[in-house]
C-alpha cells in the first residue's frame, strides 16, 4: 500500500463532500462549505449524486436475486443504513475506501457484524486490495463475486481504470460480475460554472475525469458488459423524467450504469 497522509480536516474532501450532498453526519465544515458552494455551482449536484446511491442500491438487489452472495465495494464511503450490508443482511460484504475517517466510522458502524469487513485502502492499489488477507477470511475460496465500482471511475485516469479491471478480471472467478457509473459530459462544453466546479476537485486533489460513453466502452475491457449494455442511470431507475434539461448545466451531464461479467 502507498503511505498513508496525516489528515487534516480544515481541507475539504471529496468523499466527505459526497457524504455531506446526501445528507450525511460524517463531514466538517471544510467540508460542508465546499458542498455549499459546488451546489451554488452546479444546482443540481444533489440530484446526480442521489442518482448514484440508488444505483448501488438498485445493483446489489438484481445481482443478489441472480444469486450473489459476496460483494466487493470500491470507494465505499460509510456502510449507513443505505448500503449493501443493510439492503442484504445475509450477503457477506468487503467495503473498500482510503479515506481514514470514513473507515475509522464505518468499523465503528459495522461493530462485530461477522459478514462484514471494512478496509482502509485506496483502489489504485488494486493488488495489494486482492492480496489482503481480509479478502479469503470473509470470502474463503469463492471468487464468485460482484463487484462495485459505484462513483469511483470518475476520479481515476484511464491508465488506472485499465489496471483496475484487468486486476479484477484476472483475480475473480468465472460468473463474477460488475456494477460501473460513468459520469460524462458532451465533448467540449464548458461553462464558467462548470469549469469553476471541476476546479473545486482539482483543489480538493480528486481531479474528475468525464469520460465519453464511448471510451468507456473501451475501458471495462476485458470484462465484458451484459445485453442490457450502457445505460442512462434513470433508464435503470425508471427515473426518466428526474432530470431536466436544466440539471445537464449546459454541458449535456449524463451518468451511465453498466453491469459487465466475466463468462
Amino acid at each position: 500500500m502507498s503511505e498513508k497522509q496525516p489528515m487534516d480536516i480544515n481541507v475539504p474532501n471529496a468523499a466527505r463532500v459526497y457524504d455531506y450532498s446526501l445528507g450525511g453526519s460524517h463531514n466538517f465544515e471544510a467540508d460542508r462549505q465546499a458542498a455549499e458552494y459546488m451546489f451554488s455551482l452546479v444546482p443540481s449536484t444533489k440530484k446526480w449524486v442521489r442518482l448514484l446511491r440508488l444505483f448501488l442500491h438498485d445493483a446489489a438487489q438484481e445481482l443478489s436475486a441472480q444469486g450473489f452472495t459476496q460483494f466487493l465495494d470500491f470507494a465505499s464511503g460509510l456502510p449507513t443504513v443505505e448500503h449493501i450490508h443493510s439492503t442484504l443482511p445475509d450477503a457477506k460484504v468487503i467495503y473498500v475506501d482510503n479515506d481514514p475517517v470514513v473507515a475509522s466510522y464505518g468499523m465503528e458502524i459495522l461493530g462485530d457484524n461477522p459478514n462484514v469487513r471494512f478496509l482502509e485502502a485506496d483502489v489504485r492499489d488494486i493488488d495489494s486490495i486482492l492480496a489482503s488477507p481480509v479478502i479469503p477470511e470473509i470470502f474463503g475460496d469463492n471468487r464468485r463475486v460482484a463487484i462495485g465500482l459505484n462513483g469511483i471511475t470518475v476520479f481515476l485516469s484511464d491508465q488506472e481504470i485499465r489496471h483496475l479491471m484487468q486486476a479484477t478480471y484476472d483475480w475473480a472467478a468465472p460468473g463474477s460480475k460488475m456494477w460501473i457509473t460513468w459520469e460524462t459530459q458532451a465533448a467540449g462544453a464548458m461553462t464558467p460554472q462548470w469549469g469553476q466546479f471541476l476546479g473545486m476537485f482539482d483543489q480538493m486533489g480528486s481531479p474528475m475525469h468525464l469520460v465519453p460513453e464511448e471510451r468507456a466502452r473501451e475501458l471495462v475491457k476485458p470484462w465484458q458488459p451484459d445485453a442490457r449494455g450502457f445505460r442512462p442511470i434513470t433508464e435503470w431507475l425508471n427515473l426518466k423524467d428526474y432530470i431536466s434539461e436544466a440539471d445537464r448545466e449546459g454541458v449535456g451531464l449524463e451518468f451511465y450504469g453498466v453491469y459487465v461479467e466475466k463468462p
